[in-house]
């Protein structure tokens, strides 16, 4: 997996261990090898203008994704296309802000974000309450597997 991950807003943030997220999420999710992802952490001026122009939303977000091949997860048996998944601009800031509410620390909510952000390049969204089951559902395991993994135990062998 070739991922980028681009620190531009201006915050301290563990780029390795966001890297190392991005291609654990692309692997789970049974992507080509040669995949290829480039994740931006952008400012808050950045954020709210691309919120602006390519969602038609005022004001910033946290997490904004931007699929280029529209590939989809692999299935058993089929060979997965490889190609350029796309790129997922996120707000560390506005990541640190929300971070208090859902009781986590801002790196373990860009993380959920960098996830959240990877589902919806693959296809996944959450506007309907089946959707927002399917996505929500996968986006905790994988969390839970990565937790799982950062922390030494083998999420095969977890309970």
């Amino acid at each position: 997996m070739n991922v980028d991950v681009l620190n531009e807003s201006g915050v301290d943030a563990d780029v390795v261990a966001l890297t190392r997220l991005c291609r654990f999420t692309m692997g789970r999710m049974r992507l080509h090898p040669d995949t290829e992802l480039t994740l931006r952490l952008v400012d808050v001026d950045t954020i709210t203008t691309l919120n602006e122009r390519w969602m038609d939303k005022e004001g910033p977000t946290d997490v904004l994704s931007f699929p280029m091949d529209e590939l989809t997860p692999g299935r058993d048996g089929d060979d997965a296309p490889e190609g350029y998944l796309g790129d997922i601009a996120l707000a560390p800031h506005v990541a640190a802000q929300q971070a208090p509410a859902a009781g986590h620390s801002a790196q373990d909510e860009m993380e959920l974000l960098t996830v959240h952000g990877i589902l919806h390049l693959l296809g996944y969204d959450h506007a309907a309450p089946e959707e927002h089951q399917e996505m929500f559902g996968i986006q905790g395991r994988l969390l839970l597997e990565w937790h799982q993994i950062a922390a030494g135990r083998d999420p095969e062998t977890s309970s």
